[in-house]
């Protein structure tokens, strides 16, 4: 590595990355800059800890190109990326140790049990005598600074999104200027190395769609904001339910691994202006994953409990069949069918249609909304803790703030409604792109020589539907009011 840049003589501080793989608006790398002392950008895969949910497929691949990115950027200050594999728990004390780190930086994390390790980590660093700083950089505001006049914690969306906009979000920070690195040896922790290449698919290669729809990095993050703003922000609220076109801002996977800040994006769409209804609504959605972050604070069991009590004696159905017809978009209901493609091909899925495949699992299949949680943590770009279970567990209606679970959405009317001209599902299941009108949303019901005319045999080319819609819509409301 090229020494410019180094200053030896002074011990190194250690910055440690999480969720937060950019340079610019990161409090804990300009509070680390902020000392003089040449820098350890550090990165820990840490599998082993049993108590956090390990990365998804999909994130894992996206996980490599946002290193990669890091690297790049780093390299063009004359620094680079230490990434290592194993306990964050063991590794962060030892190299601090053998380094002679004076302190060591990071963000803050929201689960309790991520909480805990920081804090183990934290006593460690202080028991060998290195210091260490938490900021907050991967939310808008401290998730303890939102309370009720009783000093509680809200429950309810709207409640808690008003009292939010009365708190000042702090302006997002500049990159820093005049890195300087520590150099680092080759044999320091090199049984830890983590081999990036583990993180891609081999065996099979699943990723040729995502390497066609993505490139994770923090200079692509921003190109997409000002996409966003620029051309789609203005009829966001109207857009972000058209399933055929390109309406939402497709910036969850950069905010998931942190190439992007939250506050970052805040400040774009303020500047946009509160008399712009599509910039309102799009950050009243960042409010939403703000409240899903501050619930994951506040809640821990968010990811694997059912909010609402009373669902936790609810009877799902468990079917191995079902599910994976789901899984692989093979359930004869086009338009779940199209979302469900869709996910596995680009993961990704467009926001409309992940509610209507949450709903069919849910309410339709009376399947788990954790087996469904489960399975957009491992195919999602965007797979991030909070989100994903505070959000099935809106659909699913058993979390706090959740939509009822009565609601129950017919996908028919849904495709009809939100993908009008069928180019959705035509996109993603060809077999049906022969069908017009009510047909290519509802196959079972077309006439035999319409579908012979259209090269499709029900059961053969194209699955029958694994339920009756009304029948799954009687079964589920029968299970509700059984609690």
């Amino acid at each position: 590595m090229s020494a410019k840049g180094h200053h030896t003589s002074a011990p190194p501080v250690i910055v440690w990355f999480r969720e937060d793989l950019r340079l610019s608006d990161h409090p804990a790398l300009q509070a680390a800059v902020a000392t003089g002392h040449p820098l350890i950008c550090l990165y820990v895969l840490d599998d082993e800890t049993p108590a956090l949910h390990p990365l998804g497929g999909a994130s894992r691949w996206w996980l490599h190109g946002a290193l990669a990115d890091l690297r790049r950027t780093l390299g063009s200050h004359h620094g680079t990326l230490l990434t290592l594999k194993g306990s964050a728990e063991t590794l962060v004390p030892q190299l601090a140790k053998e380094t002679g780190a004076q302190s060591v930086y990071w963000h803050h994390r929201l689960h309790q049990k991520e909480r805990e390790q920081d804090e183990r980590i934290a006593i460690a660093l202080k028991t060998q005598g290195t210091a260490f700083e938490g900021s907050w950089g991967t939310v808008l505001l401290d998730p303890a600074q939102v309370q009720t006049k009783e000093g509680r914690f809200y429950q309810v969306f709207t409640a808690f999104w008003k009292a939010f906009q009365a708190q000042d979000v702090p302006e997002p920070l500049r990159s820093p200027a005049g890195l300087s690195f520590y150099p680092l040896s080759e044999s320091l922790l090199a049984q830890y190395r983590l081999d990036e290449s583990t993180l891609l698919p081999t065996h099979p290669d699943w990723a040729a769609g995502l390497r066609a729809s993505w490139e994770p990095g923090e200079k692509e993050a921003h190109e997409h904001l000002e996409d966003f703003v620029r051309h789609d922000c203005s009829r966001y609220g109207k857009g972000r339910d058209e399933l055929s076109r390109e309406g939402t801002s497709r910036l969850s996977p950069y905010l998931a691994s942190g190439a992007i800040s939250p506050r970052q994006i805040w400040a774009a769409l303020q500047k946009k202006g509160a008399h712009d209804e599509g910039a309102r609504i799009f950050l009243s959605e960042i409010g939403w994953r703000e409240f899903a972050k501050y619930t994951l604070f506040h809640q821990a069991r968010l990811p694997d409990t059912s909010l609402g009590q009373k669902f936790e004696k609810m009877p799902w159905r468990k079917s191995e069949k079902d599910l994976l017809a789901w899984q692989q978009g093979r359930t004869g209901v086009p338009i779940v069918d199209a979302g469900m493609r869709q996910l596995w091909k680009t993961g990704w899925m467009h926001n409309r249609a992940r509610m209507i495949v949450g709903s069919f699992l849910t309410k339709h299949l009376l399947i788990d909304w954790r087996e469904g949680e489960a399975w957009f943590r491992d195919t999602l770009v965007d797979a991030d803790w909070a989100s994903n279970a505070m959000n099935w567990q809106w659909v699913a209606g058993t979390g706090i703030d959740a939509s009822p679970f009565f609601r129950i959405f017919n996908p028919t009317r849904q495709g009809v409604k939100f993908d009008p001209d069928g180019d959705y599902i035509r996109q993603w299941v060809p077999e049906l792109k022969k069908l017009s009108g009510k047909d290519l949303f509802e196959p079972w019901n077309t006439k035999e020589h319409d579908l012979e005319r259209a090269g499709i045999t029900l059961g053969k080319t194209y699955p029958r539907p694994v339920v009756d819609l009304k029948e799954g819509r009687d079964r589920a409301m029968a299970a509700f009011r059984s609690l």
